[in-house]
């Protein structure tokens, strides 16, 4: 029997066309890359102690070392370190994405059989490779994945752990079979299984075994695992593809029909998941990224009418707030709770104007969303004590809103 073959949808996949919100407003293509490239310059290469997110970390056997740090924190995070792999891939910068794969393989990556999180990444370390946690975090391992086949399309494969495409699938198979693995932990055993719920095929918030399991809505990225149920492990394939349709069914029933605004976790069926923090059932920094994730998946596929929706329902909502004003932390009905207690962060965040912007690719209100692609356009590259999170979410969204953030597939 022939394998059935996935719809390609007519988004960006199919016509190899990607919108260009900042064009669309006005700006020249040579103003666009300079901004993009400006960004870029500052949080990889600038000032070490006002700027730079990145640094050299001198090398070993497998070439140089580079991290990506929480600055705010002090610590390394996969979720940082994918990022900054995915966006050294997107903007051609091969010896960077090889040294921060260096340093996340040398220091994040679990090897021991008998660790609960073997085959995956602690989620966090210091900056001079020291374990904070042994437990691991799904955003990095997909971003890792992701950026890992983009390499191998755009670059093709190395030797040992610059084989890019092993190394993805070894995480994608892992991400989706790993066996449940138990030892002593700091706080008893500690239990792990695999980042993918089987039914409903969800990303879970973390793949350690414990009370009933839920999901992070800015986890679910269905514009990758529509390219996974292409070029993964062929065994996984149709997994992926119903893991993309649970997606975009998931937002739906996760955003505020009023606001479309997301928690910060969620039980599969979308309902907030408050059990396990205070704040997880309001709209903070984790969320931000959901409203993104929905509107590249538009772009990049259109298989999901109700992602334009969402868009249109979101923006309209901070068009209410005040455009240059609003703060990072919402109840899902819209009250403003301001920042979180503890999480140093600036009143007005970037990185949430950076993903409303990117909501614009799947809204439909044009007026609306210049507003939000300005906002964006004119927005400072982040700096100083909050310049980790708020500047990869700037930068990723100037890419996506300038038609840099591009599907890298097989030559």
């Amino acid at each position: 029997m022939a394998k059935a073959v996935p719809e390609d949808g007519s988004g960006a996949y199919a016509t190899g066309k990607y919108r260009n919100l900042f064009a669309e407003d006005g700006h020249s293509q040579k103003e666009i890359r300079a901004k993009i490239d400006a960004g870029y310059r500052q949080l990889f290469h600038g000032d070490p102690q006002s700027q730079a997110i990145a640094f050299a970390a001198g090398s070993n056997a497998n070439g140089p070392l580079m991290y990506v740090t929480d600055w705010a924190n002090h610590d390394v995070r996969t979720e940082g370190m994918s990022y900054g792999m995915m966006i050294t891939v997107e903007l051609d910068k091969k010896a960077e994405f090889d040294a921060i794969w260096n340093w996340a393989k040398t220091y994040m990556y679990i090897s021991d059989p008998k660790a609960p999180s073997y085959q995956f990444f602690r989620w966090s370390s210091k900056t001079d490779g020291t374990r904070n946690s042994e437990g691991a975090a799904p955003d990095g391992e997909s971003y890792f994945a992701m950026a890992l086949l983009f390499a191998s399309n755009r670059w093709g494969d190395g030797k040992g752990i610059y084989d890019y495409r092993a190394e993805a699938e070894k995480l994608l198979t892992a991400m989706v079979h790993r066996q449940t693995i138990s030892a002593p932990g700091k706080f008893g055993v500690h239990t792990v299984g695999p980042m993918m719920n089987p039914d409903p095929p969800m990303i879970l918030f973390v793949p350690d075994v414990f009370g009933q399991p839920f999901t992070d809505p800015s986890y679910h990225l269905p514009a990758f695992y529509e390219l996974w149920s292409r070029w993964g492990p062929d065994e996984d394939r149709p997994f992926w593809a119903k893991a993309a349709e649970a997606s975009r069914a998931f937002f739906v029933k996760t955003a505020n029909p009023e606001t479309g605004l997301a928690p910060s976790y969620a039980n599969f069926d979308g309902t907030p998941h408050v059990n396990r923090f205070p704040q997880s059932g309001e709209f903070g920094y984790d969320a931000w990224r959901t409203a993104s994730n929905w509107s590249v998946d538009w772009s990049w596929w259109h298989k999901a009418s109700t992602e334009q929706e969402l868009s249109d329902r979101i923006q309209k909502f901070f068009l209410s707030r005040r455009i240059d004003k609003y703060g990072p932390v919402f109840t899902l009905d819209g009250k403003d709770v301001g920042a979180t207690p503890g999480l140093t962060h600036e009143d007005h965040p970037t990185g949430l104007v950076g993903t409303n912007a990117v909501a614009g690719l799947a809204a439909t209100d044009r007026a609306a969303e210049k507003k939000f692609t300005e906002a964006l356009w004119n927005a400072p590259i982040p700096s100083g004590q909050n310049r980790y999170y708020d500047g990869m979410l700037y930068l990723m969204s100037l890419m996506h809103c300038g038609g840099e953030f591009r599907i890298w597939g097989p030559k």
